[in-house]
Order: structure tokens, then C-alpha cells, then sequence
């Protein structure tokens, strides 16, 4: 399992885990692995959200901060989705997630701060792990803009606002090697949208601002392109364009 922890973080070892937690929420991290591990406590929490994506995660008040959160389980993606599902070889993708969210924070790439995480030992050398988030309110993602009935401005702006997080990640360097419509979320503020980057577990960097902005676009036109084909979504012509631009600068 992983060792150490970043700046503002805390080891709890508790419930026969082993937990990463920001330290103002070491209490919440304790009550929730009382009952088990944070995702098997949320999900029987009264009133918890279930959210899809990649597996279901639940959106609940932490146990006594009452913070917003939205606890999730790592999983894998592609081939070893069937083949581990959610377990991982001597040590999760969770440890890394954190150390790339700060460092995206750093640079000013928004992202759901990540309260804690937790790994335990299933069977042997296999490790599952769960990571809690805190919930950005009234969001949605991309893709729930992408309808037929969605006004256009809104959906202009939530094109422009997605735009903007491509620069503010190629300026960074931070090569998204799963960028789709479901993990760039969108809140909406006083002043408009906000966007936020999701999934960052897959995020690698490289100094390369060009290359890295033509591959996160070009990832996003691919997503774009497979849900207008595949799920229904609206894709205008004008907005795949605009994202070949991306491409081509």
C-alpha cells in the first residue's frame, strides 16, 4: 500500500484501513471506516445520491463536518475492468490521484479537492481503495449540455468555459489520457460556468504545451464524436471544428 502523505494530510489507520485524510476531516475518516470502508458506509447513509460513471459513487454530508462529498470507488477502466474490476496489484491509483490533483491545484487547473482516501487489503497482494471528494454544487457535466432542448447560449458557454480548461491544462502540461464529455463538470456561479477537470488519476505531464493541447482536444473530439454516433447527444459541426482548431494551433 502506499506510504507517506502530502502537506495538510494525515495517515489514519483505522477499520483495518489505511487512510490519507486532510487532516480537518480525520474524525469524518474514522467514523466512516467504523462502519466499514468509506464507499460501503456511504452507500447506506439515508438519502445518499447515487452518481454514474465509471462504477456508481454516492454523494452524502461527511458524518460530523457535514461537508458535501461524493465518495467513489477506484476502478479499472478498459481490459482490466473485466478482468480486476476493483482491485489492484499491491498498491491503488489513489495515492497518485492526490499527489496530481495538488499538483494541478497548484497550477491553477481546478479540481475536486480530495478529502481522504482509504486502501485495504482483500485477498493477499490485491488492494481496493475508495476516494472522497468534496461535491461541487449545482454541476453538471458536458455532456448534459449536449441536447437538443439545452439553450444555446448556455451550451455556447459551456463550450467556451471547456475551452478555456484545455489552455489552463496544456499550460500545465497535463496530458488527460481519458478526457470525455462526462469528466469535465461545469458549475454553475453567480458569474457563469466554472469548469472542473474529473478522473485525474489519468493525467501525466509533459513540457510540451503544443503537444499536450493538441492530444487533449483531440481526446475531446473523440468523445464528441462517439456520443453524437452513439448516445444521442447534439454535436454541432461548429463545435467539432472548433476543437479541430485546437488541434491544429
Amino acid at each position: 500500500m502506499s506510504a507517506g502523505s502530502p502537506a495538510g494530510y494525515v495517515r489514519v489507520a483505522a477499520g483495518g484501513q489505511a487512510l490519507v485524510v486532510k487532516s480537518t476531516f480525520e474524525t469524518d475518516a474514522r467514523v466512516l471506516a467504523s462502519t466499514g470502508t468509506p464507499y460501503d458506509a456511504a452507500a447506506k447513509v439515508p438519502g445518499a445520491r447515487a452518481l454514474q460513471g465509471r462504477g456508481p459513487a454516492y454523494a452524502i454530508p461527511l458524518p460530523v463536518t457535514r461537508v458535501p462529498a461524493v465518495v467513489r470507488r477506484n476502478r479499472h477502466g478498459g481490459l482490466f475492468a473485466r478482468l480486476t474490476g476493483d482491485r489492484f496489484l499491491f498498491r491503488s491509483r489513489a495515492a497518485l490521484e492526490l499527489r496530481t490533483s495538488l499538483r494541478l491545484m497548484d497550477v491553477g487547473v481546478p479540481t475536486p479537492v480530495i478529502l481522504m482516501y482509504s486502501e485495504a487489503r482483500v485477498a493477499g497482494l490485491w488492494i481496493r481503495a475508495d476516494v472522497v471528494t468534496h461535491e461541487i454544487g449545482n454541476a453538471r457535466d458536458l455532456a448534459s449540455f449536449l441536447t437538443a432542448d439545452e439553450p444555446a447560449a448556455s451550451r455556447r458557454e459551456a463550450w467556451e468555459v471547456s475551452h478555456s480548461l484545455l489552455r489552463l491544462l496544456a499550460a500545465a502540461g497535463a496530458r488527460h489520457h481519458d478526457l470525455n464529455l462526462k469528466n469535465i463538470l461545469l458549475a454553475s456561479t453567480p458569474s457563469g460556468l466554472s469548469p472542473y477537470i474529473l478522473d485525474v488519476d489519468r493525467v501525466t505531464f509533459s513540457g510540451s504545451e503544443k503537444r499536450t493541447r493538441r492530444a487533449n482536444a483531440r481526446r475531446l473530439a473523440q468523445s464528441a464524436r462517439k456520443w453524437l454516433k452513439h448516445r444521442g447527444a447534439t454535436v454541432l459541426s461548429s463545435e467539432l471544428n472548433a476543437l479541430e482548431i485546437l488541434q491544429q494551433g
